[in-house]
């Protein structure tokens, strides 16, 4: 078989798998309706995405704007290769890797006017009720506990955050994530498993002991981004 034959037996597939796919498809065709399908089942949830990625909430919505402006302009190229959310949500890691990196070489230029060990707020409130029953030694104030909650979260890798994000907020599978941002499913794996062993060194301490994440976060980010860049793999 050849790459051109295995490609348009994988389109079929996902086109009779994969609604999503069908309304792309339709995008593609010069269904305008189709369009407005996507957007009104995915805005919110890239919203949700970018705003747990970039701090600002405007920046998040204008991302996410851009995620679908490429989505449309690249219509009449589509050809899917595998479902759509995943297909979208690889542009979506693309735009929210560009903002971050740009956002990062203003802060180098802006560090000496930018005030040290603030936090941006992101609507996390969901797993902040989840964690707050896996240590039930003390019973912290919920609004306390998502704000602990957050400061774990930012403490994360980019990387580590977008899968930990797909995984627990998209139900993505390890291959799918893997898929969505062009690593290994194994490296995805190890994304995933270093990610809850941060979130649980920096949360348990505050619910068991009242520590803040402060005393702990600051030590445990920096040994694991440096992880991060010594191993393109992990």
């Amino acid at each position: 078989m050849s790459d051109d034959e295995a490609k348009l037996k994988l389109a079929k597939k996902y086109e009779l798998l994969d609604p999503d796919v069908r309304l792309m498809l339709q995008v593609k065709a010069g269904d305008a309706g189709a369009f407005e399908s996507l957007v009104a089942k995915y805005q919110a949830r890239l919203v949700g995405i970018l705003r747990h990625m970039i701090s600002d909430k405007e920046q998040a919505e204008d991302l996410a704007q851009d995620v679908f402006l490429r989505v449309y302009r690249a219509r009449e190229r589509y050809v899917p290769t595998a479902r759509f959310s995943t297909w979208l949500f690889t542009i979506t890691h693309n735009v929210a890797s560009s903002a971050l990196l740009k956002h990062s070489r203003r802060k180098e230029v802006n560090l000496t006017n930018s005030p040290s060990g603030s936090m941006p707020t992101r609507p996390l409130d969901t797993m902040a009720k989840e964690k707050s029953s896996l240590m039930p030694t003390r019973r912290a104030d919920q609004d306390e506990l998502s704000s602990i909650m957050r400061q774990a979260i930012d403490q994360l890798g980019d990387r580590q955050r977008m899968a930990l994000l797909l995984s627990r907020f998209e139900g993505m599978s390890y291959q799918e994530i893997a898929d969505t941002m062009e690593l290994t499913p194994q490296a995805v794996k190890s994304l995933l498993s270093r990610a809850r062993l941060k979130l649980k060194m920096i949360v348990e301490p505050y619910v068991t002991s009242g520590i803040l994440p402060g005393m702990l976060a600051e030590g445990i980010s920096h040994d694991d981004r440096s992880q991060e860049s010594k191993s393109p793999t992990e």
